[in-house]
């Protein structure tokens, strides 16, 4: 609620005359629920055809035809003669007839009191206070033999409830101070019942509020909850992938520097003259390179999984066929177009740019099944250019659901990509397929 907070009700004089101005004037209660739930006692209504409408349309709907009822009832009660019997020691005689209001004033009067039924869902402290006032300035007595319209009566309780469960503690309390004063100023007699029932309406509404509230606090706990697994799940998919991109990387930079560190040692055995400048030159560069390689290994080695990694070749783009001969055999009708020298990719970029393409296919395989594929692969102008686009799942095909949790294939590209200075892009196309795309730099970028 704007301005107000349950815990900012005090015992003190000021904090009672706070509340009390909340109440009258300046409080407002808290906004309706853009879509509220059913409650369960009344969920079998679904059977019906009444439950599948909104329930917030369906109580305001209610209200209002409450309160016509309400108001067609009152009018009918104030234009039926009442009659008062006077008690001992008047002395005896027929009872004498109460007077009656007019046709203008009754319809007022009925509206007055049975428009805050139709109001208090949207506005629960507005319909309270036009309650309050009708039922403060109408001269029920009058007309009736009782203090109260019934009918306000009722509404009068139903708005208290209302505003118990919609407004703030603050607000409530002063909506009961001034409540209470007004029974016991309206009619003595009758004040001590009316007091009792107003009560009660302001507990029950204020103990449903705090129920709504721990509901509300738990959902949102729950909702954090999740959001904070799926950080962490996001946060592990892409620690998993770039241990992952590491040990490769690892793999593909260790094999060349291996062979320059042999190289620069057999170097000086296949020339007999070599001078002692340029031997102890290649020393020094299989020294570096040795002391690189042991470097790398020390800082990635902790990224190995405990099995040991991988020492098979890494795939690259010359696998390419293998690839989509394997997409073909899933039953997916795969088209390609190559470009550019793709044999002589850098291992980095030839292993980044297979992941791409393997990854993508997969995704058809499982979320496209049948479809129709389009593989592109070109090499121009020290970029390398990669799309994978696959239509519908042909007919007859079911898609297979993505197994629970985030999964790496997206994640994986974006990180491969990024590791190489490149860019891909993941998008569904207008006829229901997806569309991955990517680039990357054949060189590495110079440092800015």
């Amino acid at each position: 609620m704007t301005g107000q907070n349950d815990d900012d009700a005090s015992s003190t004089p000021n904090g009672l005359l706070r509340s009390v101005l909340a109440a009258a004037v300046t409080g407002r209660a808290d906004p309706v629920p853009a879509d509220r739930p059913w409650p369960v006692l009344l969920r079998w209504t679904r059977y019906v055809g009444i439950g599948r409408l909104p329930y917030g349309f369906v109580v305001n709907v209610v209200g209002v035809a409450l309160a016509i009822a309400l108001a067609a009832g009152t009018n009918s009660l104030l234009a039926t003669p009442q009659l008062v019997h006077f008690p001992p020691p008047a002395p005896p005689g027929p009872p004498v007839p109460m007077d009656r209001p007019d046709e203008l004033v009754r319809l007022i009067v009925s509206i007055a009191v049975t428009l805050p039924l139709a109001l208090r869902d949207r506005h629960p402290l507005g319909a309270w206070r036009i309650s309050f006032v009708a039922m403060a300035v109408i001269p029920a007595g009058h007309w009736l033999t009782v203090p109260y319209i019934p009918a306000g009566t009722i509404v009068a309780i139903v708005c208290l409830y209302t505003v118990a469960v919609r407004c703030a503690r603050d607000i409530t309390i002063g909506v009961g101070l001034l409540s209470l004063a007004g029974v016991w100023i309206k009619d003595v007699r009758t004040a001590g019942g009316a007091s009792v029932l107003l009560l009660l309406a302001l507990v029950v509404g204020y103990a449903v509020r705090l129920r709504n509230t721990s509901r509300m606090q738990l959902a949102e706990q729950r909702r954090e909850l999740a959001e904070q697994e799926k950080r962490h799940q996001a946060a592990e998919a892409v620690l998993t992938e770039r241990q992952r991109i590491a040990r490769e990387l690892h793999d593909v930079v260790a094999h060349h520097m291996s062979m320059i560190a042999i190289q620069a040692e057999a170097a000086p055995y296949k020339v007999e003259a070599v001078p002692d400048e340029t031997r102890k030159d290649l020393s020094e560069i299989r020294a570096t390179a040795l002391d690189a390689l042991t470097e790398m290994r020390r800082i990635l080695g902790v990224l190995r999984s405990e099995d040991g990694a991988e020492t098979a070749p890494q795939p690259s783009l010359e696998r390419l066929d293998e690839l989509v001969a394997h997409a073909r055999g899933a039953g997916l009708a795969v088209s390609t177009r190559l470009g550019g020298d793709l044999d002589g990719l850098p291992p980095g970029v030839g292993l980044t740019a297979y992941r791409i393409l393997q990854e993508a296919l997969s995704n058809a395989m499982r979320h496209a099944p049948g479809s129709r594929v389009a593989v592109a692969a070109v090499r121009e102008d020290g970029i390398l250019r990669l799309g994978v686009v696959n239509g519908p799942p042909g007919d007859g095909h079911v898609p297979t659901p993505s197994p629970g949790g985030t999964g790496h294939g997206l994640v994986g590209m974006r990180e491969r990509v990024s590791m190489l200075g490149g860019e891909v892009t993941a998008r569904a196309t207008e006829d229901g397929g997806f569309a991955v795309n990517a680039t990357l730099p054949v060189k590495a970028r110079a440092a800015t």
